[in-house]
């Protein structure tokens, strides 16, 4: 598990970089919001998506309509993988919930 200082930093580079890939796009397609750990995202017909930190379990969780995920750091990869064993990974994963439900390509690279 990742000491407390490693998690918050991955955590905020996570939520930066969805806060300046989101906000990019016109707020009446997807309309970002963060708030200290927490980052909304309102979606062009009015879908919400979640992404919040979990520091007692060190992950991000992941909640739109009626789905969720939970995601832990993966050292050997670099990434935040589905905890599930899914081998779904955070960034595909919103990328995806968007172009569901936005219609929109997401340009996390």
């Amino acid at each position: 598990m990742l000491d407390e200082s490693t998690y918050k930093h991955l955590a905020d580079a996570v939520m930066s970089r969805i806060e300046d890939v989101m906000g990019a796009f016109d707020p009446d397609v997807v309309d970002c919001d963060r708030a200290g750990d927490v980052v909304t995202l309102t979606l062009g017909n009015s879908i919400k998506c979640i992404v919040n930190t979990q520091r007692p379990t060190r992950q991000i969780w992941l909640a739109a309509r009626d789905r969720a995920w939970h995601f832990a750091y993966d050292d050997e990869g670099g990434r935040w993988m589905d905890d599930k064993g899914t081998g779904s990974e955070l960034f595909a994963t919103i990328s995806s919930v968007v172009k569901q439900h936005a219609g929109v390509d997401v340009p996390f690279g």
